[in-house]
């Protein structure tokens, strides 16, 4: 996919630019729509509701989850990083159950060096079971704006979305074993907190607290889910809510997509579990083996 991407860079700015204006076109209020869960006031709605920043300092971290719990959806966030030396600092933003065989769906920013690229982890968890991570570097600077990150999870797939571009595909296989998220009510929650003992290069650089506070932006919050309320979906007979066709209840990538996700896997990611074998020397995992 590296010589699709130096031959048609045309058709590739093309689509990520379509992709990026198509998931903008959101409207969110987080004063109605999230809850700021902690972070002793370093969490602000600003802007009449258009506006959410989490600060990190050395005391304290901040947190915010979504009012309603989904149960399959599509979410969309902007979100504009800690910029400069983001080294030791963590910006999550993830769909999770409680409890302790908990189900999630990650997206964890990993700050670096001023000048060095973020690290992008994705992971999956079912049952409280993971092990699932694929890690990619970007193609834009994440800190100079906002960009969109997607979480389409149905009963079929989830698929993870940067700026509308599908980076990662996670199908369902439990046919053939494979553990999927698909009976627990999960919530879109994001933090930022300090992950100096593990986040840069293993731990090994430290957060350079006189750059304190950092600060994450959010704007564009959007759920077009089926959402839980006394154990009662809004999505009978599997019709989406907040779409009039519900199409992302059984969206799938087509052939564009397909390949626009390869060129990133091919030029982006730097990690991918299911290539790991000194990892899993019994053998890899079977999703591994059936993608």
């Amino acid at each position: 996919m590296a010589a699709f991407a130096t031959k048609q860079p045309l058709l590739l700015s093309l689509l990520l630019a379509i992709g990026f204006f198509v998931v903008h076109a959101v409207s969110a209020n987080f004063q109605r729509d999230v809850e700021i869960t902690w972070g002793d006031g370093r969490g602000q709605i600003t802007n009449n509701g258009d506006l959410l920043t989490l600060s990190l300092d050395k005391s304290s971290g901040s947190g915010f989850r979504s009012k309603n719990e989904y149960l399959f959806g599509k979410i969309d966030m902007q979100i504009k990083l800690v910029a400069g030396n983001s080294a030791g600092t963590v910006t999550a933003y993830y769909l999770k159950s409680p409890g302790s065989t908990w189900d999630e769906v990650d997206f964890e920013f990993l700050g670096n060096l001023s000048g060095d690229p973020y690290t992008l982890h994705t992971n999956v968890f079912t049952q409280g079971k993971g092990d699932r991570e694929q890690q990619f570097k970007l193609w834009f600077d994440p800190t100079s704006d906002f960009h969109t990150y997607s979480i389409l999870w149905n009963p079929q797939r989830i698929i993870f979305s940067v700026d509308g571009t599908p980076i990662r595909e996670f199908k369902n296989m439990e046919s053939q074993g494979t553990l999927f998220p698909k009976n627990q009510p999960m919530r879109m929650y994001s933090s930022l907190w300090n992950a100096e003992d593990w986040a840069t290069r293993g731990g090994l650089v430290k957060t350079d607290w006189s750059k304190a506070p950092f600060t994450a932006s959010y704007r564009g919050f959007n759920e077009e889910a089926c959402v839980m309320s006394n154990g009662k979906s809004s999505c009978p007979n599997g019709s989406g809510q907040g779409s009039s066709s519900g199409s992302w209840l059984s969206q799938e990538l087509d052939s564009t997509g397909q390949e626009r996700m390869r060129w990133v896997q091919s030029n982006y990611m730097i990690y991918n579990y299911c290539t790991d074998i000194k990892r899993f020397p019994q053998g890899l995992p079977q999703e591994c083996l059936a993608a």
